[in-house]
């Protein structure tokens, strides 16, 4: 699959999502798919481990996708590291050489490379554990009360 048709592409990503975050645990990070940031910007997943790291995986389905999607930059400043998520097929040689690469598909991912790390302030981290705490308890909220309505 390229994930360049768009009846593709959804099922690429779902699927890619599903490894990355699979492989997140494993490393010992919880995460929270499609948060919407302070700057407007929406990260595909963010992942966080005990000591309060923070990473951003922005997931893409093909090639087009990223050429078409410039907005990934805008991810930097919230949070230590930023990494990309393709499938095996993505050509990675196209993706910036600072940012972490994960590859994988509905099962997992490995890590390939790694990303450049950039310390968050404590008061920024802070402030995105705090969201991202909120986020997960609201849709935990939603599954567990379907019937109420929760904004």
């Amino acid at each position: 699959m390229t994930g360049s048709s768009p009846d593709v592409r959804p099922q690429v990503t779902a699927a890619v999502t599903r490894g990355v975050r699979r492989a997140l645990a494993d490393r010992g990070f919880a995460s929270v798919a499609e948060v919407a940031l302070p700057n407007g910007r929406r990260a595909d997943v963010m992942a966080f481990d005990g000591a309060g790291t923070i990473w951003i995986v922005e997931v893409k389905s093909g090639l087009l996708d990223f050429v078409a999607d410039r907005k990934w930059p805008d991810y930097r400043d919230w949070c230590d590291a930023l990494h990309f998520a393709v499938a095996a097929d993505f050509p990675a040689d196209r993706l910036p050489d600072d940012c972490g690469l994960f590859v994988g598909d509905g099962y997992g991912a490995d890590l390939v490379r790694p990303a450049r790390v950039s310390r968050l302030a404590s008061a920024r981290r802070r402030s995105l554990l705090l969201l991202a705490a909120a986020v997960a308890a609201q849709r935990l909220h939603r599954i567990e009360d379907p019937g109420f309505g929760i904004g």
